[in-house]
C-alpha cells in the first residue's frame, strides 16, 4: 500500500507580510522542515503545489526531494492546488485504488514526526476511507485518504473544498486521537511563527 503527499503551497502569506514558507526557521526554512517529516519509506512521492512566479520557493524545492508541480493558472483555493498535485501523481505513478494519498498544507513545518508516523502506522491498519488526526477536540493534518476517493473529487460542489467530501455518507471516516499539537499548528501570522518558533527550540533543548 503506497502513500502519495500532497502538498499545496500556492498561497500569497498575505496575513504573514513576506514569503513563509522561505522563511527561515532555527536554521531551515520553512518548507525544508515539512518535507523532511514527510521523506518516510511508505510515502512514494510528495508533490508540491506552487504558483509559477514564486520563482525563491522554487529554487528552495529544487534542493529537496519532492515533486515540483507548476500549474499554467495560479491556483484559486487549496482545493485546485489539491486537484493539480493529484492530476500529476496520477501521471507519474499511476495508484492502485486501496494506495493512499495524504493532505498536509505547506505552511504545518513543526508536524512531530513520530506523530507522523504514527499516523502512517494507524493507516496502514485502518479500513476506513479517510482518517484525521484530532488533537484536544480539533481536526488537523495531514489527512489521509483512499485513492479511489480521487475520482468523486469532480462531484464536489464548486463552491465547496475538499472537506466536502468528509460530509458524504458512505465515506469511513475514523479520527485518530494524538497527544502532539503539532497537528494542529500553521503558520499564518508572525505570532505563529513565533510559536512554532518556540516550540522547536524546546525541542532541541
Amino acid at each position: 500500500m503506497r502513500l502519495f503527499a500532497i502538498v499545496p503551497a500556492a498561497g500569497l502569506s498575505r496575513r504573514m507580510g513576506q514569503p513563509k514558507l522561505v522563511m527561515d526557521l532555527l536554521g531551515k526554512p520553512v518548507v525544508q522542515r515539512l518535507l523532511e517529516t514527510l521523506t518516510q519509506p511508505e510515502v512514494v512521492a510528495t508533490a508540491i503545489v506552487m504558483r509559477k512566479s514564486d520563482e525563491e520557493l522554487q529554487r528552495c524545492v529544487s534542493l529537496l526531494k519532492a515533486l515540483a508541480v507548476l500549474p499554467e493558472l495560479d491556483p484559486p483555493d487549496m482545493r485546485a492546488s489539491v486537484e493539480h498535485g493529484l492530476a500529476a501523481i496520477e501521471e507519474q505513478f499511476h495508484p492502485e485504488p486501496d494506495d493512499g494519498w495524504l493532505l498536509i498544507p505547506a505552511d504545518h513545518p513543526i508536524l512531530d514526526a513520530s506523530t507522523f508516523r504514527d499516523l502512517i502506522d494507524f493507516w496502514q491498519r485502518s479500513d476506513a476511507d479517510v482518517l484525521i488526526p484530532c488533537h484536544d477536540g480539533q481536526r488537523g493534518h495531514p489527512a489521509f485518504f483512499r485513492w479511489n476517493l480521487v475520482g468523486r473529487l469532480q462531484t464536489i460542489p464548486n463552491d465547496q473544498g475538499i472537506n466536502w467530501l468528509l460530509t458524504a455518507k458512505d465515506v469511513r471516516i475514523e479520527e485518530v486521537q494524538v497527544d502532539s499539537r503539532t497537528v494542529l499548528l500553521d503558520l499564518d501570522t508572525p505570532s505563529d511563527f513565533e510559536v512554532a518558533r518556540r516550540l522547536l527550540s524546546n525541542e532541541d533543548g
